[in-house]
């Protein structure tokens, strides 16, 4: 079995690693490549990879190159999990809509929408290349945010693409945590678009078999437990009687969460010094293991995630994950182009999205009011144009003002000139 990481230089990928090694008997793996562009990163990052495999005795062999033909070559299945324009390009997203009273965020608001810029005609290229050299029934799994927005890109384009998030599986384990049992003892009625998503049930399985929803108890004696979990007001979860994901503080608290961005480092900025240390730490021949600073860099979960989905893809398990797919029906409010993150079953011929309840008015109209700003990004990201760009921009809830577009457009267009050549 060959896997090819687009994107292996990432300070993140020793954390991938060292589920592949713990997890083999789940995903056997002949040959890891990991792909980057940056001599420095696949190095440090490759040299630390191929020290980890070692370490835990695991029989496949970790190629790094910079030739994304060579590490795709009849791989099986391939991950994206890119940055364009990197640390820089985030802490510009994570500031200049501070301009205009906007908050700054990678994936969220102004701030992801430009990353899906910059993104989505790279995604597309390499996509390409997949096509033509991977396997030809490998799938494309992207870890690249946003999530939705580049998924969506892949499928209109025709890839077996398949979006992965960390948000189900992180209230998974906190679920688990809290009732002292087993992960996979949850079920999770996980549903929205990615990072804009609710857990609406939340099933525990006992020792026979049967289950019971355990959500009344989360937002009834441990309601402000689980609303300080989310950093949400309990009132908020009593209402909807459901825990929203933590990305909805832009939407439920965005001047609160404006004011706190504010008034605090970025979130790049805290990125960069970790990745930094981790850097040094890779650099040494004595680490054979991921370090702890690793917990610091975000990303809680992808590598069990990462091999849950391609496990199940490859094994053809049929068993079901939250996952970024096609709507086809789910949400009868939305296309059924449009990317949705949902319970869907995982098969190596097709990943398809399970019926879920109807969402609750004020879950559908955000929902809806988002998807069609999603919808307007992808055109501006395939086609560019300013006009593409103001009006996916005025489209977006958190901006809502044609004025306030209008300058957010040219705060966009001015810092990222150098990263979306029709921009110049």
């Amino acid at each position: 079995m060959k896997l090819a990481v687009v994107g292996g230089g990432s300070t993140y990928t020793p954390e991938l690693v060292d589920g592949f090694a713990r997890l083999r008997d789940q995903l056997p793996i002949d040959e890891l490549w990991l792909i980057d562009p940056d001599p420095r990163r696949r190095e440090l990052v490759g040299g630390v990879a191929q020290r980890m495999f070692a370490h835990a005795g695991h029989p496949g062999t970790i190629h790094v190159t910079d030739d994304l033909v060579t590490g795709v070559s009849d791989a099986d299945a391939v991950m994206f999990q890119l940055r364009i324009g990197g640390q820089d390009a985030r802490q510009q997203d994570e500031t200049w809509p501070h301009e205009v009273c906007c908050i700054g965020q990678e994936t969220t608001g102004p701030g992801g929408f430009a990353k899906a810029l910059r993104t989505v005609p790279v995604i597309l290229e390499a996509a390409e290349l997949v096509r033509r050299h991977a396997k030809p029934d490998a799938w494309i799994v992207d870890f690249t945010n946003p999530v939705g927005i580049v998924t969506r890109a892949l499928l209109e384009a025709g890839h077996r693409a398949v979006g992965l998030c960390n948000v189900a599986i992180g209230f998974q384990r906190r679920f688990a945590g809290q009732f002292g049992v087993a992960p996979d003892r949850i079920r999770l009625d996980h549903v929205g678009l990615n990072h804009l998503t609710w857990e609406r049930g939340v099933h525990l399985r006992g020792d026979d078999g049967s289950e019971r929803d355990v959500l009344p108890e989360l937002l009834g004696a441990r309601l402000d437990e689980t609303a300080e979990s989310v950093e949400m007001s309990p009132t908020l979860l009593r209402l909807q009687q459901a825990v929203p994901s933590y990305y909805l503080r832009y939407f439920y608290d965005h001047d609160l969460v404006l004011d706190e961005q504010k008034h605090s480092r970025t979130r790049a900025e805290a990125v960069r010094e970790t990745e930094n240390a981790l850097l040094a730490r890779y650099a040494d021949p004595a680490v054979v293991e991921k370090p702890a600073e690793l917990e610091q860099r975000g990303g809680a979960y992808y590598s069990e995630a990462a091999i849950d989905v391609i496990s199940s893809i490859l094994g053809d398990k049929g068993d079901v994950q939250a996952l970024n797919v096609r709507n086809d029906g789910v949400f009868d409010f939305l296309p059924d182009d449009h990317v949705i993150e949902v319970p869907a079953r995982v098969t190596r011929d097709a990943i398809t999205a399970l019926p879920v309840a109807p969402l609750d008015a004020d879950m559908a109209g955000l929902v809806a009011h988002v998807a069609g700003y999603e919808r307007l990004a992808l055109e501006a990201a395939v086609h560019g144009g300013r006009d593409r760009v103001l009006r996916a921009m005025w489209a977006h809830p958190l901006v809502g003002q044609v004025d306030r577009a209008e300058k957010l457009t040219d705060l966009l267009l001015a810092a990222n000139k150098d990263l979306l050549p029709w921009a110049r």
